[in-house]
């Protein structure tokens, strides 16, 4: 089940899966090749620098000190602060080209992910809540960020720093290598209980604060509610309540690191110990040097934190490689409507075969068997109840869904068969609430046609007469409509609906309840502009209006997913079926003057 924030039950893959993901995951990092190769010769060289440092110690100690050779002295020192120097410079170094490459990447991946969804048809968003979606480009993104950004890094570096410096400590001393390395058992042991404990502590985090989240977004969202019904004291309790267990569960997070770090750096200690013990034994029987000894414990302390990194990257793999998944999950999902090669004439026929039609896991069909061919530069009317199947009809004239049976052309063409591009041209949808993004009116409308001109524009607004109603604002077309056209009535948000559509110049409009939320004021607008825009091209109309119905040619009445009855509004009075049953019940809604 998904939660709020990207948490997911899933969250662990096992390390086949694992290692699956992260391969495909390093192909695509391909173009980031050379940044990355780059990046692991400077964590090769910041390691070799690390490492040289005892080395010179133990020269300066036995060849220098001991000797009594101050040039050897001060020359080890130079080389010494050669080393830090050269360390700190290619650690610096590996930190920007892994920075980049990271950055590269995951910049590719979010463009790619998002380019995709935008591709998808509306099936995908039927079964993809778009909060999952913003999910999945935010948090799961975000926890491949900590892999990419120094986690891979950590990880190369670590397993050169131990490999290098275990072949340098059996090289200065295999008696001392050997009983250093008698605590690590132990700290095997806890590294693999610390993997288990935090990658479930991890999760419990994660799955808090997708609650805590939730929340929060409901708070803010329902505001209105919440101050309408004076609940803001309960409000906070539950945020509160949630805020505890999401404290809760980083508190018990933070003690599972205490441990085990803990526990590494006291068997690190007695590593020294045993060393510094064993190391005074060898150097009196003659075996081993002081400056062999010295050398040795320092290699020893670089060797623990390495050890200590490896298992915290456990998690942010296992957490990184499910992130992942969820994404290449996404980027697998083939559009359920694709283009076809033929493109559509400017008239003809839009012809309904034999279509039925059920959406995307259910059972249940959503229409059977329904037939009809609506002329072109026919406006045609689709009426029924609530669920009839209505809007569905319209979606599906539009192409925004494939029929599960039979087909749908226009001039003879299967809407399948025809390109994305011309069917977008030719056939436009105007719903029922037009969304506006930020920007100005003349960018809004510009969405239909981004290389339109500013007189194209113009001329698509003086279309359906609403050019006169934005040049009379302060600024114009140029006004700024703010978030989801706030600035804007509900009225002026839909003439930038119908801009976008006459600015298209489509040869079929479908409009789904374009005027249903609109007050019957505004309402007088939006249809004048309507009137025109209609004017000369084929249009289907989803409405619950007998005044939108009635300037119908035809009226199609849908019911229980069938088309029942089919005629003109007078034809269909007369009949005394469906229609007229429903016409009568307009007629008796209407206010009395």
């Amino acid at each position: 089940m998904m939660r709020m924030g990207g948490v997911d039950d899933d969250d662990k893959l096992d390390a086949e899966q694992a290692k699956q993901v992260l391969r495909r995951a390093m192909r695509m990092a391909a173009p980031f090749k050379a940044t990355i190769a780059a990046a692991l010769g400077f964590v090769a060289l910041s390691t070799l620098g690390l490492l040289m440092g005892p080395v010179i110690v133990r020269y300066g100690i036995d060849s220098g000190i001991d000797a009594g050779d101050r040039t050897v002295l001060r020359n080890a020192v130079f080389a010494y602060v050669g080393v830090v120097a050269l360390a700190y410079f290619a650690a610096r170094q590996q930190y920007i080209f892994v920075n980049r490459a990271g950055e590269g990447f995951l910049r590719a991946i979010r463009i790619r992910v998002f380019d995709h969804i935008q591709k998808q048809s509306l099936a995908f968003f039927d079964r993809y809540q778009s909060g999952v979606l913003i999910s999945r480009m935010t948090a799961d993104i975000e926890s491949m960020a900590e892999l990419v950004q120094w986690g891979l890094l950590q990880f190369i570096a670590a397993v050169f720093l131990i490999i290098i410096a275990l072949v340098l400590m059996l090289g200065l001393s295999w008696q001392l290598t050997i009983a250093a390395l008698l605590v690590m058992p132990v700290i095997i042991i806890a590294s693999r209980k610390f993997q288990r404990d935090s990658n479930a502590a991890y999760l419990e985090v994660r799955e808090r604060v997708g609650q805590n989240l939730a929340e929060l977004q409901e708070g803010i969202s329902g505001v209105r509610v919440i101050q309408a019904y004076a609940q803001e004291g309960e409000q906070t309790r539950q945020f509160v309540e949630s805020n505890r267990s999401l404290y809760r569960s980083h508190v018990h997070s933070i003690r599972v690191s205490t441990w085990y770090f803990g526990l590494v750096e006291a068997m690190g200690i007695f590593a020294s110990a045993i060393a510094i013990g064993i190391g005074g034994w060898l150097v009196e029987r003659g075996d081993v040097s002081i400056g062999t000894v010295v050398a040795f414990i320092l290699l020893l302390a670089l060797l623990f934190e390495p050890v200590q990194q490896l298992s915290q990257l456990y998690n942010t793999v296992q957490s990184s490689a499910a992130s992942l998944d969820k994404l290449f999950t996404i980027l697998d999902t083939r559009p359920d409507v694709e283009g076809g090669h033929r493109e559509l004439d400017r008239h003809g026929e839009l012809v309904v075969e034999n279509v039925g039609f059920r959406y995307t896991n259910t059972d249940a069909s959503v229409l059977r068997d329904l037939t009809i061919t609506v002329a072109d530069g026919e406006r045609l009317a689709l009426v029924g109840p609530t669920g009839a199947g209505k809007s569905t009809v319209a979606k599906l004239m539009a192409r925004l869904y494939d029929p599960t049976v039979g087909s749908i052309a226009f001039g003879g063409v299967d809407l399948r068969d025809a390109t994305l591009d011309s069917l977008r041209h030719r056939i436009v949808v105007v719903p029922q609430e037009g969304f506006l993004f930020g920007g100005s009116i003349a960018d809004n409308v510009r969405i239909a046609r981004p290389d339109a001109s500013d007189a194209e524009l113009r001329d698509a607004l003086d279309a359906i007469g609403a050019l006169e109603r934005f040049d009379s604002f302060e600024e114009g077309i140029d006004t700024e409509v703010r978030e989801r056209g706030s600035r804007l009535s509900a009225g002026e948000r839909q003439l930038v609906s119908l801009a976008r559509a006459a600015l298209v110049d489509p040869a079929v409009l479908v409009l789904d309840e374009a005027t249903s939320s609109l007050d019957p004021g505004t309402e007088a607008i939006v249809e004048a502009a309507l009137d025109r825009l209609m004017t000369g091209r084929t249009t289907i109309v989803v409405a619950h209006r007998l005044s939108t119905i009635r300037n119908a040619d035809r009226i199609a009445v849908i019911d229980g997913g069938e088309l029942v009855e089919l005629g003109t509004h007078d034809e269909l009075v007369g009949l005394g079926g469906r229609y007229g049953a429903l016409a009568s019940a307009w007629e008796a809604s209407l206010p009395t003057l």
